[in-house]
Order: C-alpha cells, then structure tokens, then sequence
C-alpha cells in the first residue's frame, strides 16, 4: 500500500470519526436533540433528528470504509455546512465561530475525498480492483 492510499485512510478514519460519534450521541439522547433543533428554529424536529442520524451515522460509516465515498462526503459536507449555517452562525460570539469555522473546514476536507476518493485502501478500491 502506497503511503498516499494510507494517508487516504487515516484521513477518512479522522473525519469519520466526529460524525460517527456525534450520531450515536444523537441516538443515546433524542429528547436533547430534538430540543436543540426546535431551539434553532428548525421544523419538524423529529424527522430533522432522524435525518441527522442517517447522514452522520450513515454518511459516516461509508466515509470510514470507503464505500461510495464521492457521494457519501458530498452529502455529508452539505449536512455539515448547513449545521454551520443554521446552529453557528452567531459569529459574535467566539465558541459559535469557533464551531463555525470548524464545520467550514471539515467541509473542506470532505470536499477533497468527494475530489480524490477513498483510495485503494477502501471497499471502492477493492470493488475498482474487482472489475
């Protein structure tokens, strides 16, 4: 394996970690969530809470495996920029800016895997191999 297929890895492990975890929080307190999101403004505050999950749990395995990863991170970089968007965009306020730029860079990385792929070290290396 080619450091740049490893470095490709360990990237999409990094980035999918944040999500993966941020979902199974979500999970463990949907009560809390929902709240949250109906503080924001937000409606539909439970299919909004189920969206959250799918995207961040499931966005965030298919990151972290390399599956159909160009489409995983484009919906998963739209989903984080619109959280900076719609919960971080007190910019006054340094910890809001702080979570905003954050989401603006996380961003930025998925937009590179959207770009690049997952790499060889990936279920779509392995089915790219396959054929």
């Amino acid at each position: 394996m080619s450091q740049t297929n490893l470095l490709a890895a360990v990237g999409r492990l990094l980035i999918a970690l944040i999500f993966i975890a941020s979902g199974l929080g979500k999970i463990a307190a949907p009560g809390a969530t929902q709240g949250y999101i109906q503080s924001a403004g937000l409606p539909l505050p439970m299919i909004s809470y189920l969206l959250a999950v799918i995207v961040e749990v499931g966005g965030g395995i298919a990151i972290l495996v390399g599956y159909h990863v160009r489409i995983a991170s484009l919906v998963v970089a739209v989903f984080t920029l619109a959280t900076a968007v719609l919960f971080h965009a007190n910019l006054a306020d340094q910890n809001q800016m702080i979570h905003f730029l954050k989401n603006v860079a996380i961003t930025g990385g998925l937009l590179q895997v959207a770009a690049f792929g997952a790499g060889s070290f990936s279920l779509d290396g392995w089915r790219l191999r396959a054929r």
